[in-house]
């Protein structure tokens, strides 16, 4: 009996060992391409060509972008805090890649005799765990900021570190206002709660709003990039930064963009769930592994709108004056944030005491 525990015991760790590299590998693949998106998507906007000399197409840039980055030499300055300096942007990614392993990207494969799921951890409170890691890669930004022993480095990792805190104040109270819906923490849960019924943007679209806006700021695209304007503000917090530490920055920037794109596509578009079909139904029909396929497909479109729109406001909209970014947060998003929680408790509450909404 205990050697088949074992057996089902270290079956599940490969299982699981083999999806946390495929989503991380994924996730990287994503990140790369992301470059090239976001540069064709400029070139669009603007009327030029973007890239078009490596590959066909210029689908190779990012490949050259990435051995430039690993050829590049490595500086370190004289004067910096050389461990500090290291562990910046390395905290940084792996904040960046940690907050995947809660998301739901579709249901469940069956694969030799075994239902495997695919999500990687279906914690009960992966909400709270979200906001844990996401609040935790402002050490990046300050630790980079502060172990560069560079002032202005140091004065643009404050300038993130201030706008970073004051945003997860408003995206985690419009939070509140959904998870008062809900009933539950589990991201998997809200999935499957909004299968049957309309998703979630219909019932909560101010927080779903709200949540979109400190996304931009979490993610520190324009109009919230204050942390590394070049041109205004002397490059930002990895101004010292060379070679792959300068990757690791980067990469957890669109790592975050594509992780943050599918939270808002789970908690307020139905996650993997595909519209107008019936799941259930469809699996019946055709089998549960394409159905999981198609799921994900699901999943990721919604992430690939979301992340355009990213791309698109990037490139239409100027940056915001610092105290402009800050009035917005904490004068605009968490009163709209508060007022939106409130207003929905109230609901909440009369349809307790008997009172129906369509």
């Amino acid at each position: 009996m205990h050697v088949t525990l074992l057996a089902i015991d270290l079956a599940l760790v490969i299982e699981k060992l083999i999806l946390i590299a495929v989503i991380v590998t994924v996730s990287l693949l994503v990140a790369m391409y992301e470059t090239y998106a976001e540069r064709k998507i400029a070139a669009f906007i603007q009327d030029r060509r973007g890239p078009n000399r490596a590959g066909p197409f210029g689908i190779l840039q990012p490949v050259a972008d990435g051995l430039k980055l690993f050829m590049k030499e490595e500086i370190v300055p004289n004067l910096s805090n050389k461990f500090l300096f290291i562990l910046g942007p390395g905290l940084a990614m792996l904040t960046a890649m940690m907050t995947s392993a809660v998301i739901p990207w579709s249901s469940h494969i069956e694969l030799f005799g075994r239902t495997i799921h695919l999500q990687i951890a279906d914690v009960n409170i992966g909400i709270l765990y979200i906001f844990g890691v996401v609040s935790m890669g402002v050490y990046g930004v300050m630790i980079g900021g502060w172990a560069s022993n560079n002032k202005f480095s140091l004065l643009a990792a404050i300038r993130g570190a201030s706008q970073i805190i004051s945003y997860e104040l408003a995206m985690g109270i419009s939070l509140i206002a959904l998870l008062m819906l809900t009933q539950s923490l589990s991201l998997k849960t809200i999935v499957q709660q909004q299968q049957d019924g309309l998703y979630y943007v219909a019932y909560q679209p101010v927080g779903f709003l709200i949540f979109l806006i400190c996304a931009f700021a979490e993610c520190n695209r324009t109009p919230f990039d204050l942390s590394e304007a070049e041109s205004e503000l002397n490059f930002g917090y990895h101004q010292e930064y060379s070679s792959m530490k300068l990757g690791f920055y980067l990469f957890a920037e669109y790592v975050n963009m594509f992780i943050s794109s599918a939270v808002m596509a789970t908690l307020y578009f139905g996650g993997y769930d595909i519209p107008f079909v019936n799941d259930a139904a469809f699996g019946a029909h055709y089998g549960q592994n394409m159905l999981a396929i198609l799921q994900g497909l699901s999943l990721f479109l919604k992430v690939v709108i979301f992340i355009f729109f990213f791309m698109w406001v990037r490139w239409t909209i100027p940056r915001f004056r610092y105290d402009q970014l800050m009035r917005l947060g904490w004068k605009g998003l968490i009163p709209l944030s508060l007022l939106n929680m409130l207003i929905t408790g109230f609901i909440v509450l009369l349809r307790q005491y008997g009172w129906h909404f369509s």
